[in-house]
């Protein structure tokens, strides 16, 4: 079983190289590209449902026998399927429609409900974070592990928000956070902020409400790193997401309190 999780990483880890190469070339014929509305601040280009149908031809081409979950084109043919590949062709569409750097590319396979690997790949800035059961926790194969910190004013927490929490929840959170002497972030990719996370180079990350393909990729690359989240995979978290704590062990209830 190893062997077969070893090798469907090395695929992921090729082809989220390929889909990067395609989404960056959409990126820099931004102008030229089709772009559908699918709800307040939330946008579809061409790129993402190209990108998409890359990876998933490409991961299904080598093994027909997994399912696969990508935010364009949904969940395919599931039955009798235990391996699952999770995959946001763009994760921070907004950000890369609008000619900015923060947007990334997420892939994730789970098996029997368990999240055994993650890759998030940023083209802009050609950065790999990699990590799973097992697999060593890298940014472009240095080992990484989160901030040290021991409270929140050690260091800047990111605060994701969407159009699925209440603007109530974000007001309450950052009061919080700044009453503690914190500061707070956010980039528009909740994949790459969470990879942040995972270096060391945020403190935490909290949002009430993120889909699977937009965090598993980076909460593999989390625990591999030795930080920790809250646990995302109950009830029907895989088709209707939930909330999402992360950040090292030893503050993690502070980020915790943020959300209460």
């Amino acid at each position: 079983m190893q062997d077969a999780i070893a090798s469907r990483f090395e695929l992921a880890r090729s082809v989220i190289f390929d889909a990067g190469a395609l989404a960056n070339e959409y990126f820099g014929e931004i102008g030229s590209l089709t772009i559908n509305n699918k709800g307040p601040h939330d946008l579809v280009s061409e790129a993402d449902l190209k990108t998409e149908i890359l990876i998933r031809d490409k991961l299904l081409g080598k093994y027909p026998g997994d399912a696969f979950f990508g935010e364009e084109t949904g969940l395919g043919e599931i039955e009798n399927r235990k391996g699952l590949w999770v995959v946001d062709p763009i994760d921070g569409t907004q950000p890369f429609l609008c000619g900015m750097a923060n947007w990334c590319v997420s892939i994730a396979y789970v098996l029997d409900g368990r999240l055994e690997f993650g890759l998030v790949y940023s083209p802009p800035l050609n950065e790999l974070f990699s990590g799973g059961r097992g697999i060593p926790a890298t940014l472009n194969g240095n080992v990484i592990r989160p901030h040290c910190g021991l409270d929140l004013k050690s260091g800047v927490v990111s605060v994701g928000s969407s159009t699925r929490s209440s603007p109530y929840f974000l007001f309450s959170c950052l009061a919080k956070l700044l009453e503690r002497g914190g500061m707070f972030f956010r980039n528009g990719s909740g994949a790459l902020s969470l990879c942040y996370v995972a270096c060391g180079r945020l403190l935490g990350h909290v949002e009430p409400h993120m889909n699977s393909w937009d965090c598993l990729g980076a909460i593999a690359v989390i625990d591999a790193a030795g930080g920790r989240t809250s646990e995302f995979l109950t009830g029907d978290a895989l088709l209707k997401g939930n909330s999402l704590v992360a950040g090292p062990a030893q503050v993690f209830e502070q980020l915790s309190m943020l959300m209460n």
